[in-house]
C-alpha cells in the first residue's frame, strides 16, 4: 500500500509492515519484563541500603512504562495484521498508535538517562541488584538506538514533497500546476537518487565517465522507482505471489508442448557443435575474472595453485599490463585455461567506468585469437551496467536501426580502441595469421563481446562471439537478427540478467501492482506462505490471492486497486496486460545477442539444490522465449560462471554419452 503519512510527510513504509517488528519487539519486552519483576521480587529485601529507594523507584516505573510499552505494541501489531495491501481501512488507526509508541519513548529515554546517573552515582546495594539493573540501563539505551536507526533507515527523502500531492490527487491541480510539480518531483527524485549512487561508490574517481554514470544511473532509477507508490515489502509480497502464479501457470499447461515434425539431424549436429564450442570458450570467459573466481570455484586447493605465482616477480615479452595482483591473476588465468605463459598477447585488468579488463591469448587447439572480456565485479562495472540509455552503434553495416545499451556499447568502444589503434590484434595475427578471431564474456563481458565483435567483423568477417548469460537489454531488433549468424548466446534456466531490459522491469513492475492489486489476504500471511514456499515447495495453486481457482482473464482488466498503488505522475500507465509498453527514447526495446541455447532444468533438485544435483537439456530457443523475467530461487545463481560451468559440463557429457539416442528435451527445438 502506499506508505504512511506521519508528522505530515510519507515513510518509506506502510501500515501493514509492523507484524513482524512489532511481535520481534513485543517478545523482547515481555522477556524484559518478566526479568525486572524477577529482578525486583527476588532481591526486594536487599534494596534497604544508601540509595536503594532510587533503584527501588526505577525499577517500579520501568516496569509500569514496559507494560504500557507492551500494551501499546500489541495493538500495533493486531492492528497491522488488519486489511489487505490495498484495503488499508482496517488500519486506520495506526497512524494515533505510532504516535502514542513514539510519545512513550521520551519517558524510556529520561528514564534511562536517569537510571544511568543512579548507577554512576555509585549506589552501595547488593552487586546482583546493581548488575541487573546496569543490564535493563543497556537493553534501554540499545532498544532507543535501535529505534532511532530503523526511523532512519524508514526515512523517505521525498516524503515532504509528496505526502500534500498524495492526497490531493493530481486532478485536484491544474494543469500548469501539475506539470510544474511534476517536474520538481522528478528532479527531486533524480537528485536523491545521484546523492545516494554518490555515497554507495564514494571510492570511485571522479572523472568525466565517472561523472556521467552517476547522472545516467540515477535518472534510471528515479524514472523505475518514482511511478508507483509502493514499499520495499509490497515489492518483496509481490515477487513472492508472481513466483507462485508462474509455477502455477506452467504446472496447468500442457505437458507437450510438441512441433508437428522432429528436429533435423543438422539442426542437432548444428548445436552439439556449438555447445561443444560453448564448453571450450567458457572456460576464458571464467579466466577473465581472474583470480577471485578461481578462488571461489577451488577453495581448498586454488590458494595453494597459485599461491607461488602471487609472489613471484616474472618478466614477460609480452604486454602484460594491469591492476593489484596481476600475477595472482595470471596464475589463475593459466590453470583455468590451460595455455601457457608464450600463448597469452595481452592481459588488462586495468577497471574503470566505461573500461572493462579483457585479454587475448593464441588458442592453438581451436586456431583461433580468443579476446575475452570480463563480467561485473566491481562497482565501476556495475555503473557500467546502470548506464542503460540507448546510443547509436557506430559500426558499418548495412543495419539502420543501430541502438544499443550506452555503458555497455561504451565499454566495448574502450576495447576496441585498445584491440585496434595499440595494434594488439594485429600482434596475435602477426604469430598466427591463419587463425580465426573468437571473442568471449560472460555477463556484462558477454555484452561488451558481442558488441565488439560486431565492430570488428567489417575488419574480420569470420568472427565469431559466445556471449554467456548476456543481458536481454542489448540492442535493437535489428541488430539481434543481423548478429544471428556469427553470435551465439547461452543461458541457463531462469537466469534474470539475460531476460532484464528496463522494458522487461517496466512489466514485471506493472505485474507486481497487478498481483498485489488482486490479492486478498493480509501481507505478512503472503511473506510467511512465500518463504515456506521458496524453502520448501509445496502447491502453487495454494497462493493467496483471488484467483485461487486459476482463472487468469480477468487479470486484463485493471483493479482501483491498482490505481492507488501509482503515483502522481503516471497518468498514462497502461493496464492491459496484451497492449505494449510505453517505451522512452531514452529506453527502448531491446533485445539480447545471437542466437540463443538455452539449458533448461528437466524435473526438480530441489529449491536451493545445488548444480551438480540438476540434470539439464539443451535446446535453440527464440528471443521472446527471455521477454519476461521468471521468478524463483535460482534466478541469481543459475547467473553465477561456476554454474553455468558445471551445467555446461554435464549437458555436453551427456549428449556425448548418448549419440545413438535421443537427446533429452530436442523434442522442444525452436529452431527461429
Amino acid at each position: 500500500m502506499p506508505g504512511m503519512v506521519l508528522f505530515g510527510r510519507r515513510w518509506a513504509i506502510a501500515s501493514d509492515d509492523l507484524v513482524f517488528p512489532g511481535f520481534f519487539e513485543l517478545v523482547v519486552r515481555v522477556l524484559w519484563w518478566i526479568g525486572i519483576l524477577t529482578l525486583y521480587l527476588m532481591h526486594r529485601g536487599k534494596l534497604d541500603c544508601a540509595g536503594g529507594s532510587l533503584l527501588s523507584s526505577y525499577l517500579i516505573v520501568l516496569m509500569i512504562l514496559l507494560a504500557l510499552v507492551i500494551c501499546t505494541v500489541s495493538a500495533i501489531m493486531c492492528v497491522s495484521m488488519r486489511g489487505t495491501i490495498c484495503n488499508p481501512g482496517p488500519r486506520k488507526s495506526m497512524s494515533k498508535l505510532l504516535y502514542i509508541r513514539l510519545a512513550l519513548f521520551f519517558p524510556e529515554m529520561v528514564w534511562a538517562s536517569l537510571g544511568a546517573a543512579w548507577v554512576a552515582d555509585g549506589v552501595q546495594c547488593d552487586r546482583t541488584v546493581v548488575n541487573g539493573i546496569i543490564a535493563t540501563v543497556v537493553v534501554s539505551w540499545i532498544i532507543i538506538a535501535a529505534t532511532v536507526v530503523s526511523i532512519v533507515i524508514v526515512f523517505d527523502p521525498l516524503g515532504g514533497k509528496m505526502a500534500p500531492y498524495s492526497s490531493a490527487g493530481p486532478s485536484h491541480l491544474d494543469s500548469h500546476d501539475s506539470s510544474q510539480l511534476l517536474n520538481g518531483l522528478k528532479t527531486a527524485a533524480t537528485s536523491v537518487w545521484e546523492t545516494r549512487i554518490k555515497l554507495l561508490c564514494c571510492c570511485i574517481g571522479k572523472d568525466d565517465h565517472t561523472r556521467v554514470a552517476f547522472s545516467s544511473t540515477a535518472e534510471l532509477f528515479s524514472t523505475y522507482f518514482s511511478d508507483t507508490d509502493l514499499v520495499p515489502s509490497d515489492i518483496a509480497a509481490g515477487l513472492t505471489l508472481l513466483h507462485q502464479q508462474q509455477d502455477n501457470i506452467r504446472n496447468s499447461q500442457e505437458p507437450a508442448e510438441v512441433v508437428s515434425h522432429a528436429p533435423g539431424s543438422s539442426q542437432e549436429a548444428d548445436l552439439d557443435a556449438e555447445l561443444e564450442n560453448c564448453h571450450h570458450y567458457m572456460q576464458f570467459a571464467a579466466a577473465a575474472y581472474g583470480w577471485p573466481l578461481y578462488i571461489y570455484r577451488n577453495p581448498l586447493t586454488g590458494l595453494c595453485k597459485i599461491g607461488g605465482d602471487c609472489c613471484r616477480s616474472r618478466t614477460t615479452d609480452y604486454d602484460l599490463v594491469g591492476g593489484d595482483q596481476l600475477n595472482c591473476h595470471f596464475g589463475s588465468i593459466l590453470q583455468t585455461t590451460g595455455l601457457q605463459y608464450r600463448d597469452f598477447i595481452h592481459i588488462s585488468f586495468h577497471d574503470k567506468v566505461y573500461e572493462l579488463p579483457f585479454l587475448v591469448a593464441l588458442d592453438h587447439r581451436k586456431e583461433s585469437v580468443v579476446v575475452a572480456v570480463r563480467g561485473t565485479m566491481s562497482m565501476q562495472d556495475i555503473l557500467t551496467d546502470l548506464s542503460a540509455e540507448s546510443e547509436v552503434l557506430d559500426v558499418e553495416c548495412e543495419v539502420q536501426d543501430r541502438l544499443a545499451h550506452k555503458g555497455i556499447s561504451q565499454a566495448a568502444r574502450y576495447v576496441y580502441r585498445r584491440l585496434i589503434h595499440d595494434g594488439i590484434l594485429s600482434q596475435a595475427f602477426s604469430i598466427a595469421p591463419e587463425y580465426r578471431l573468437v571473442i568471449v564474456g560472460h555477463s556484462l563481458g558477454g555484452g561488451a563481446a558481442a558488441l565488439l565483435a560486431t565492430m570488428l567483423r567489417a575488419a574480420y568477417p569470420q568472427v565469431r562471439c559466445y556471449a554467456f548469460a548476456p543481458p536481454r537489454g542489448l540492442w535493437s531488433k535489428a541488430l539481434h537478427e543481423y548478429s544471428r549468424s556469427f553470435i551465439v548466446s547461452l543461458v541457463l534456466g531462469k537466469d534474470v540478467i539475460p531476460r532484464l531490459s528496463v522494458t522487461n522491469l517496466e512489466d514485471l513492475k506493472r505485474r507486481i501492482l497487478r498481483v498485489i492489486a488482486h490479492c486478498s489476504k493480509p501481507k505478512y500471511k503472503i511473506l510467511l506462505h512465500g518463504l515456506w514456499y521458496e524453502l520448501f515447495g509445496g502447491n502453487p495453486n495454494n497462493f493467496p490471492t483471488e484467483l485461487d481457482g486459476g482463472d487468469q482473464e480477468i487479470l486484463t482488466q485493471p483493479l482501483l486497486g491498482e490505481q492507488s498503488l501509482l503515483t502522481r505522475w503516471s497518468p498514462a500507465y497502461s493496464f492491459s496486460s496484451d497492449s505494449p509498453l510505453d517505451s522512452s527514447p531514452k529506453y527502448p526495446p531491446l533485445y539480447p545477442p545471437g542466437r540463443i541455447i538455452h539449458l533448461h532444468e528437466e524435473g526438480t533438485s530441489g529449491r536451493f539444490g545445488c548444480c551438480s544435483a540438476a540434470q539439464y537439456s539443451a535446446k535453440w530457443s527464440h528471443e521472446a522465449e527471455f521477454s519476461k523475467i521468471l521468478i524463483g530461487p535460482k534466478m541469481l545463481t543459475d547467473h553465477m560462471p561456476d554454474i553455468l560451468m558445471r551445467a555446461l559440463d554435464s549437458v555436453v557429457s551427456n549428449r556425448a554419452a548418448c549419440v545413438s539416442c535421443p537427446a533429452r528435451g530436442v523434442s522442444s527445438v525452436d529452431v527461429a
